[in-house]
């Protein structure tokens, strides 16, 4: 499976980049076989907030976000994640929200993780870290 992170939707929203919001586009239609994590869909609702002035609706939201659990499969953690989450903070150098999600992912089973916030980390344990925005 396939996860994205926050910044990933945000972007597809954003029209003030519009290579990114092409690029995160293209990725969120593309995912087969993607995984929408739940902490994730918390963050972008609650982050959401800023796209408002440019015209994208708390309701526009939500229904993105229901649409998403349609086609992906919804990860909801189990408590161990947080002892996964010590784990990583002790090891590598990430923020305690950053290391949750990875935590999730790898207890999700998820292969490879987008976003734009892991620069100096390709992988985590099982788990790839890909910038998609990042020209090779």
């Amino acid at each position: 499976m396939d996860a994205l992170d926050t910044n990933v939707l945000m972007y597809a929203h954003d029209p003030r980049d519009p290579d990114k919001q092409l690029v995160a586009v293209s990725l969120i239609q593309s995912l087969v076989d993607g995984a929408l994590l739940w902490q994730v869909a918390c963050e972008y609702l609650s982050a959401s907030r800023k796209l408002e002035s440019l015209g994208y609706s708390r309701v526009q939201a939500f229904q993105d976000v229901c649409d998403l659990r349609r086609v992906w499969t919804t990860l909801i953690p189990e408590w161990d994640v947080l002892d996964r989450a010590e784990s990583l903070l002790n090891t590598y150098s990430l923020s305690f929200w950053d290391a949750v999600l990875i935590a999730a992912c790898c207890q999700g089973g998820v292969a490879r993780l987008y976003s734009e916030n892991f620069s100096g980390y390709s992988r985590i344990d099982s788990l790839a870290l890909i910038n998609p925005f990042q020209t090779p």
